[in-house]
């Protein structure tokens, strides 16, 4: 019962809501209440200021979460190295993934990884780079994978594999023709560009700062949050994109999008592992290794 209500108590404490909390574990919110309310009177303390609606952690409540992480760290380790010593590999591990990544990259190894290894349990989740690197930093997350990196203090940083970010436009569009532009021309078209924060958008900034093109200079029609919809509103209009190669593979293929060369400039990049700074595990090592080696050609 205890491991359940330090449970409950993580949920609410990293929601700090207990509605969205009793949502999560498929419990009642009164449940809720009551577990924590049962730890309170356990340990003699209060866990949660409440004011109003709003709640926010205790200097108890904060002492008490960082220690539930650090258990749950250890009853998951524990599970790993114990069915690694017969030769299995059972487990959970949680990885997060910047969107390009999650849309085109992991949904080809993923399955593979699955195939080989099916006592382990996935839990995927996507956002941009710079939520990715949150998420690992507060333990949300074992693993990273990631387009572009901070150099942030306490993470550290493993290249995957390598990408190409190119100019992109519909098959029908007028640069489609002769399939070049010269960059100072390139203000001059509207661009789709993906939301402050993502990695990719990093990456373009600063290869176009070699061309002496600041972002302030382009045209920017919209910002998006995935290449996906990047790639819907591009074939729909004369916009021009800059994606990953990886993200219009497809489209590539089926003509409906084409790239066009910017003279004199060539955006490669790295997607990387990312993880705490000195924190290892079994089921991380493995999944690393067996991303690594995967052909994605």
């Amino acid at each position: 019962m205890l491991d359940f209500r330090l449970k409950v108590f993580h949920t609410v404490a990293k929601r700090l809501n207990f509605t969205r909390a009793a949502r999560e574990l498929y419990i009642s919110q009164p449940a809720v209440t009551k577990h924590v309310k049962a730890l309170e009177d356990a340990y003699g303390i209060q866990l949660f200021e409440r004011n109003g609606t709003k709640i926010q952690l205790t200097y108890g409540g904060e002492l008490l979460l960082k220690s539930t992480e650090e258990i749950f760290g250890i009853y998951r380790k524990l599970e790993t190295d114990l069915h690694a010593l017969s030769g299995e590999h059972v487990g959970k591990l949680r990885i997060g993934a910047s969107t390009t990544i999650a849309n085109y990259i992991l949904p080809r190894v993923l399955p593979a990884f699955r195939e080989k290894y099916p006592d382990v349990n996935i839990e995927l989740r996507v956002g941009n780079t710079e939520w990715i690197e949150k998420l690992v930093k507060e333990k949300e997350i074992d693993l990273g994978v990631t387009e572009g990196y901070s150099k942030s203090p306490g993470l550290k940083y493993t290249p995957f594999i390598r990408d190409e970010i190119v100019l992109t436009a519909a098959t029908n569009h007028p640069l489609a023709k002769t399939g070049t532009v010269d960059p100072e021309i390139l203000p001059q078209h509207p661009l789709l560009i993906r939301e402050p924060g993502s990695g990719t958008r990093d990456v373009i900034a600063h290869a176009l700062e070699t061309l002496k093109i600041k972002m302030a200079d382009l045209n920017i029609a919209i910002q998006l949050t995935s290449s996906e919809s990047i790639k819907l509103y591009l074939i729909h209009s004369e916009c021009l994109a800059f994606l990953s190669v990886y993200a219009i593979l497809n489209e590539l293929r089926n003509n409906t999008c084409c790239i066009i060369d910017v003279k004199g400039l060539e955006i490669e990049r790295s997607f990387y592992f990312v993880r705490l700074q000195g924190k290892t595990d079994l089921l991380t090592d493995l999944f690393m290794d067996f991303a690594r080696r995967y052909n994605y050609r």
